[in-house]
């Protein structure tokens, strides 16, 4: 028995039966309640998409009352044991790895570790302050241009080729992102060495004829943080991607946008802001006045409060005690007693209570990440790194989506129509050379 909801247009009387399957109504059913012949049919307007599912998926599950967070039905606290290759396998295949897949799937990353030299070239042609997330995007974007192949998107192993290159090669150009903002030479990446490893290799190695050995433990703690972010559903950077996947594109191009809306501050700049909030605290005696100024609606307390979960963040969970393990390595951030005090009172306070203002996972991990030694500009950099297993995984799912179309949303439009155009200014104005040379333009 098809399930059905019944809708009463008062504008005309009319009453449409239209079927629910999984808990959704199709949007083009809306099409058929009209006013009249002429009217082209009701659409939903839903800025920021918060009620609108735009596909079918099976990659990531999240309840967010119950604060739940799967990766293919494994919650995500039963994998942080687990390594980031093995999660990412599990993302883009939908199961973990036997022994002799995992040897397989980590071969075929680690021989397309290495990029192309024009792309350093392409890296020495930006400023010295760029923001490394800014040069991130772009060298994604140019892979394109060095993997022609790529839009070759149809076929079954040139997409496993490509997944492969861009898990691969991300770690290389985020560590050589940074190294070109610290003025630094860049380190190739080392076959011998593992993912996270390599990738702390490549950005902490003092030079390329010096050796550099990262601590056991806070290599685990990296590589807990890459699991916790390696998916979390159609967030913004996800949509973006599949966005630009349902016109065909290559998935460089797709992942570029990706990283392009991960590169805003309320999306991947989330956990920066929070740092940029503690220092600005300074001292635990002026908590009080920044929670007046927050209960007054004169500012945000950053890191509280997430779009999907209206209970404690399960990533938060983890990074937590991820920070108690690496500041006992590390020694403790002065910034945490402010954390601590924060996420206190917060959690007693029936104003945040009533508003299910929770920590979310940037809360700590921007702690964590500095703790680290990663400077601010690099957390996010850091997140599109283990980010791009799900991008993938989502882009894989979305080609062999039969339901998917090129994205083409409604618009309701409220501007002028008809109007009478008036004279061209070049007939009033005759335009004469001055004589003069004009300035030098901007660049």
């Amino acid at each position: 028995m098809v399930e059905t909801i019944t809708i009463i247009d008062n504008r005309t009387g009319i009453t449409y039966n239209l079927p629910v399957k999984s808990d959704a109504i199709n949007a083009i059913d809306l099409r058929q309640i009209k006013t009249s012949e002429a009217d082209t049919g009701l659409i939903s307007y839903d800025p920021g998409l918060l009620n609108t599912a735009t596909c079918k998926s099976s990659i990531t599950y999240i309840d967010g009352e119950k604060g739940i967070l799967q990766y293919r039905g494994y919650p995500i606290d039963t994998l942080i044991d687990r390594n980031y290759l093995e999660t990412a396998y599990l993302l883009i295949n939908g199961d973990l790895p036997s022994h002799i897949q995992y040897r397989e799937w980590c071969t075929n990353i680690t021989r397309r570790q290495m990029v192309h030299e024009n792309i350093k070239k392409l890296m020495d042609g930006f400023n010295h302050d760029a923001h490394p997330m800014g040069i991130l995007v772009s060298t994604l974007a140019a892979l394109s241009t060095f993997h022609p192949d790529s839009k070759n998107i149809l076929d079954h192993e040139n997409q496993k080729r490509q997944i492969y290159r861009l898990i691969a090669k991300i770690p290389t150009l985020a560590a050589y992102s940074i190294r070109h903002a610290r003025g630094l030479p860049y380190i190739y990446p080392e076959d011998e060495l593992g993912y996270v490893e390599n990738f702390l290799n490549m950005v902490f190695k003092p030079a390329p004829n010096l050796k550099y050995s990262p601590d056991s433990l806070l290599s685990k703690a990296l590589e807990t943080i890459f699991i916790l972010h390696a998916d979390h559903e159609q967030n913004c950077g996800t949509t973006v991607m599949r966005t630009v996947a349902s016109a065909g594109a290559d998935p460089y191009s797709a992942v570029a946008g990706s990283a392009a809306a991960l590169y805003g501050p309320a999306h991947g700049g989330a956990n920066e802001a929070v740092i940029h909030m503690l220092e600005e605290i300074g001292t635990l005696d002026k908590i009080p006045n920044l929670i007046h100024e927050v209960k007054d609606g004169k500012r945000r307390l950053m890191g509280f409060g997430h779009r999907v979960y209206k209970t404690y963040d399960p990533r938060a969970k983890v990074m937590k005690k991820i920070a108690d393990k690496v500041f006992e390595i590390t020694g403790k951030n002065p910034l945490l007693d402010i954390a601590l005090e924060l996420e206190r009172i917060a959690l007693g306070d029936k104003y945040f209570i009533s508003r299910r203002l929770y920590p979310n996972v940037d809360f700590y991990s921007g702690l964590v990440c500095q703790a680290l030694g990663f400077p601010k500009e690099m957390f996010t950099v850091l997140f599109a790194i283990p980010r791009m297993s799900g991008w993938l995984a989502h882009w894989q799912e979305q080609i062999h989506d039969k339901e998917q179309k090129i994205v083409r949303p409604k618009q309701i439009y409220l501007g002028s129509i008809g109007r009478n155009i008036p004279p061209t200014i070049s007939s009033l104005t005759p335009t004469r050379w001055s004589g003069l040379w004009p300035k030098w333009p901007e660049v």
